[in-house]
């Protein structure tokens, strides 16, 4: 007799600036999952907020078309009563149904989805989720308190500096403490705008006041790092620290065609070069791996992350951020670091699952 269905519930979209790429890593996880082990409920979150289970076809999802196909779509929303363990659906009569759910995989990357906020409700609603906790979702998604928590744990990091919106009014001073503590050429990000969303890189001083403004747009916390000259590589790591079991892939290498690695050419284009292994020695490729696995214990992650780093030419090992919900799509680094270490893309979303489950245990 074949084992029942496990009913995992993808949830994609969302309201943060990485909506779109959402949409097309969800389609990628979905279509990798194995549907002899699973029954998947697709859960779409709308840029303002709506949450809807739809039930259409799933190559409506990458180009946002699912929205417009009423006939699929339900007002659902994950339960927080720990009773419930599912989804409160509601029925065109506005009766509601109850939907119970194994496991939550989110695929939702950026705020209000990988910065511990719908993690809450998961903690809540009592179901196995898979992925980083409120901590460390919170911790990883902050570039700031993220900088806090790699200097504790004794992690290499470039020159940085927090800005504040509040100190705009001062803005000559900033410029003049930027120009003397970090020099140029530096980045300005938004501290918590997720994927390269807001970066700009900046090569004097008289570019630093556009690019802080810049910044401000999508964050009231900004970070100033110092330009870092080296190869930038990227580490995935799989595994619950809490359980002691974490893993780290082999080590990949981004060559960005346009001078640094920004959203575009994570998820659009395909101007960057994903180079796998990275070009760099044994012993340094071997001091990532082992840094990946201490940053991720430092946020006392779960699941799965990446995590991004820079090599010098006299191969120091900077790390750049942990990355808790990193994008699955065809073109992203996550799943090619584990298919190159021979872990299929559907053996992979399998051991996300269970680690899921465990942890939940």
């Amino acid at each position: 007799m074949a084992s029942k269905r496990q009913k995992v519930c993808v949830i994609f979209g969302g309201q943060s600036s990485e909506h779109e790429v959402s949409r097309v890593s969800a389609t990628y996880v979905i279509n990798n999952l194995d549907k002899e082990k699973y029954k998947v409920l697709t859960l779409g979150i709308t840029k303002k907020g709506a949450w809807y289970l739809y039930t259409g076809k799933i190559e409506n999802l990458a180009d946002g078309s699912w929205e417009k196909d009423k006939k699929h779509l339900k007002h659902a929303v994950i339960s927080p009563c720990i009773k419930d363990r599912g989804l409160l659906v509601t029925n065109d009569d506005g009766s509601i149904k109850k939907v119970k759910i194994d496991v939550i995989f989110p695929v939702l990357h950026g705020m209000y989805g990988e910065d511990g906020t719908v993690q809450g409700l998961f903690e809540l609603s009592g179901i196995a989720y898979a992925g980083c906790g409120v901590l460390a979702s919170s911790v990883g998604m902050n570039k700031i308190y993220a900088k806090y928590v790699f200097e504790k744990a004794g992690l290499s990091q470039a020159k940085w500096k927090a800005v504040y919106t509040k100190d705009f009014a001062n803005m000559d001073k900033i410029i003049d403490e930027i120009s003397s503590d970090i020099g140029y050429p530096c980045f300005v990000k938004p501290a918590n705008a997720g994927s390269s969303v807001g970066i700009s890189k900046v090569n004097d001083k008289t570019e630093l006041e556009d690019a802080l403004r810049l910044a401000a747009i999508h964050d009231r916390q900004i970070v100033v790092e110092e330009a870092i000259v080296g190869h930038e590589v990227e580490c995935a790591v799989l595994g619950n620290a809490s359980e002691g079991n974490v893993r780290a892939s082999g080590v990949g290498e981004i060559v960005s065609g346009i001078g640094f690695y920004d959203y575009d050419e994570k998820y659009k284009t395909d101007t960057a070069q994903l180079i796998i292994p990275a070009n760099i020695d044994a012993k340094t490729t071997e001091k990532i791996r082992e840094s990946a696995i201490k940053a991720f214990h430092a946020v006392d992650g779960a699941g799965l992350s990446r995590v991004d780093f820079f090599v010098t030419d006299k191969n120091e090992v900077i790390i750049n951020e942990i990355n808790t919900l990193p994008g699955f799509t065809s073109i992203s680094m996550y799943p090619k670091l584990w298919q190159k270490a021979g872990l299929s893309y559907t053996k992979l979303l399998d051991e996300i699952i269970e680690l899921a489950k465990t942890r939940q245990k």
